[in-house]
């Protein structure tokens, strides 16, 4: 085999394409410049009728390019525009269409369709005279009136509108902007009324709709995208907010009102996003701190104030800040009573609180408004278990230590009562019999809650020390069945013979 030279090798690749090149010059020298464009047309066609459009579209653009007087070459482009949703792009080559053959109807009649769907009416309804007036086909006919008909009524509607409007009835406004848009879907100017009527109307999912159908339709739309932002940002949205803001500023990097509403979403992003960062890390104290600082940033949009107020809740009941946590919680509930995150958050500081009662009542409020939530259930059935241990033996009481007490605190707390109830200490039967239970339980509530194992499924609403209580029964609580006897030979000061010389010096 010879071997090709890489400068050979590569002219060989573009033999065909230069082939094709010179094909067209040819057809262009020898005055067969139809037969290239009417090759373009017949191709265009086929690939329209399969489908293709847009190598149906290259096709008709190489024929208006081979001859700018073609009137079929643009009228074939519009329909391919047509059939991919352009009609932008449609209108101009229906109007060349139109200015190089002023009889061809049908053209006409489907740009006063055209100029409908856009709202333009008086162009619209021009078109549709026209065509009436130029000897049309039954069928054109009856299809120029019926739309002349339909835009006069439009005309009329439109008018009732703008006063509707202009006299604050935004509802009537809507019922016939509903009909409008109907029509002329691809209308700007009808979205951008009906939009803000719903922002009149407190109806502001639909406004989003229309504006953002109305920042497509309008090219260059910057007012859309600055309303956009701001009714996220008044509906507590930062993110969404900024992404619209940021639309804008796109288009016109010197828009006033898009850059200073820029400015202050970014500032209260950013506070957003480190004061959630400081979530994930646990430093629930810095968070409460930060989303303080939101509040003072934007103090004027009230979602803003209980989404800050929400996860400050939700910090303080984790930082186990219980009256706190209890207070900002209630105050975000007043405001949305269905809040399930401050209902769970404010549970977990009423079981902190001892208060159970309470904690079962708002686990039972939040299941109602979030039927599967895993957390619930288990913190109502936590809840439950709790109440009813307290109502049993409940070794924070005994001790007469708080929920979240440090083991430290615990210790002291034990060597105080143990000093106080041991039974040496009583010489009455009777009241001897009464230390011996109570230094039993101050013992057991000292053994539970030093060891973290124990501690945790107390706090569960188990009873390590209770047999009937133990998943799969418990190994730590043999030396205390049995009562004081057994007890004798369980030294709760540490290992060593069992010796009450108490040293607390």
């Amino acid at each position: 085999m010879v071997a090709i030279n890489p400068v050979a090798h590569k002219l060989l690749n573009y033999v065909p394409f230069l082939l094709v090149l010179i094909d067209l010059r040819y057809e262009g020298v020898n005055g067969g410049k139809d037969g290239g464009v009417e090759n373009h047309l017949e191709m265009g066609k086929k690939l329209l009728a399969a489908g293709q459009l847009a190598d149906a579209l290259s096709h008709f653009h190489a024929a208006v390019d081979g001859d700018t007087k073609n009137y079929m070459a643009y009228y074939r482009r519009a329909t391919v525009y047509l059939a991919m949703g352009k009609s932008k792009s449609a209108l101009p080559d229906l109007s060349k269409v139109i200015e190089l053959k002023p009889d061809f109807t049908s053209a006409r009649l489907q740009r006063g369709n055209l100029l409908l769907k856009h709202g333009k009416l008086d162009e619209a309804e021009s078109d549709f005279k026209k065509v009436l007036k130029s000897n049309p086909s039954s069928r054109e006919e009856q299809e120029a009136q019926s739309q002349l008909k339909k835009s006069d009524e439009i005309q009329r509607l439109v008018g009732q509108a703008q006063s509707d409007f202009n006299r604050r009835d935004y509802g009537s406004a809507v019922s016939h902007l509903d009909i409008i848009i109907d029509t002329c879907v691809w209308d700007a100017d009808s979205r951008e009324m009906r939009a803000e009527c719903f922002i009149q109307l407190g109806e502001m999912g639909k406004a989003i709709s229309d504006l953002k159908a109305a920042s497509k339709l309008k090219s260059d739309n910057t007012q859309a995208f600055y309303k956009l932002s701001t009714i996220y940002y008044n509906l507590g949205d930062h993110e969404m907010s900024l992404n619209e803001v940021r639309e804008c500023l796109k288009l016109d990097p010197d828009h006033k009102q898009c850059f200073s509403h820029y400015k202050q979403v970014k500032k209260l992003n950013k506070q957003i996003q480190a004061a959630e960062e400081l979530i994930q890390q646990q430093m629930y104290s810095d968070a409460v701190s930060k989303y303080e600082s939101v509040m003072k940033t934007e103090p004027n949009v009230p979602q803003f104030i209980l989404n800050a107020k929400e996860r400050m809740c939700h910090c303080l009941s984790k930082d186990q800040q219980t009256a706190k946590a209890i207070s900002v919680c209630s105050e975000v509930l007043k405001a949305d009573p269905q809040n399930v995150n401050a209902l769970k958050d404010r549970a977990e500081a009423y079981l902190q609180d001892d208060q159970y009662e309470e904690a079962i009542k708002d686990f039972e409020s939040a299941q109602e408004h979030s039927e599967n939530d895993r957390q619930i259930k288990e913190g109502l059935e936590r809840a439950q278990r709790l109440l009813k241990q307290s109502q049993k033996r409940d070794y924070y009481k005994i001790l007469g230590v708080k929920r979240t007490a440090q083991k430290k605190e615990i210790l002291k707390a034990y060597r105080k009562l143990a000093q106080q109830w041991h039974p040496d200490n009583f010489q009455d039967a009777e009241e001897k019999k009464k230390a011996e239970k109570k230094f039993i339980d101050i013992a057991q509530a000292k053994e539970v809650l030093t060891d973290p194992e124990m501690r945790s499924k107390f706090d569960q609403g188990e009873d390590p020390m209770d047999p009937e209580s133990q998943q799969g029964g418990g190994h730590h609580h043999h030396h205390f069945h049995g009562g004081w006897d057994n007890f004798q030979g369980f030294n709760p000061f540490g290992s060593g013979p069992f010796n009450f010389k108490f040293n607390f010096n």
